[in-house]
């Protein structure tokens, strides 16, 4: 599976996102669409842009008792999406219960990944505020371990992990990398941040980008900058 760009549409109406995506003309890039925007507009969002040719990792980070999980999996999976997630902390059972869920009567599904620690959390407010005692880079191996013996497709982990996941849980687990910003941008609430050039030399399959695109003077412009260094 080839490396890829996904763009974080975090935008909070339909016609906010679609004039954005109006401005690619010749490329499709993979979109994100994470709560903001599918809590703000439902499901029908993702069926609209699915139907304009773009790849969708639906970000809603599902994290309850296995059933519910199941179930609310059973729902997503007939949105046709191409990968979708939940937090790794909600058990191997949970897990395994929305692979369940997702896998359609014939066999197919969509993507399912992870979220092992989310980038904004540094080893600190774990401790502090979580009371995980255990080193960072320790928790999110094990939880990348757990969900591969869940048989997840891969982890959402920063890029700094990529490599170490990839050395845990084999290559063909997937890294889907948030906290990439471009070495002279702002690196605004992440901690746990690097380039798309770095990302690539660490291993991240694919590379999650919002701001630094959707924010720029000229998002095209910025998404094929990102594309240049990421994917070459």
């Amino acid at each position: 599976m080839g490396k890829d760009v996904i763009v974080a549409c975090d935008f909070s109406s339909k016609q906010a996102v679609m004039e954005f995506l109006d401005k690619f003309t010749e490329e499709k890039p993979y979109v994100k669409i994470g709560m903001e925007l599918f809590y703000a507009e439902g499901p029908s969002i993702v069926r609209e842009i699915k139907a304009r040719g773009h790849k969708i990792f639906l970000d809603l980070k599902l994290c309850d008792i296995p059933n519910t999980v199941k179930k609310a999996m059973s729902v997503l999976s007939s949105l046709d999406v191409d990968m979708t997630n939940l937090h790794a902390s909600g058990t191997i059972e949970m897990m395994q219960a929305a692979l369940e869920g997702l896998t359609r009567p014939d066999g197919t599904r969509p993507l399912l990944i992870a979220v092992t620690q989310l980038t904004s959390t540094s080893e600190e407010r774990m401790r502090e505020q979580l009371l995980i005692d255990r080193p960072l880079d320790e928790v999110v191996m094990h939880y990348a371990e757990n969900a591969r013996k869940a048989g997840l497709d891969g982890v959402v982990c920063s890029p700094l992990e990529s490599g170490k996941v990839h050395g845990r849980c084999s290559d063909g687990f997937l890294t889907v990398t948030p906290g990439v910003r471009f070495a002279d941008g702002d690196v605004g609430d992440q901690v746990r941040v690097t380039t798309p050039a770095k990302a690539k030399e660490l291993g991240s399959d694919y590379i999650v980008v919002g701001r630094p695109i959707t924010a720029a003077d000229d998002p095209v412009a910025a998404y094929r900058r990102c594309v240049s260094e990421f994917v070459g």
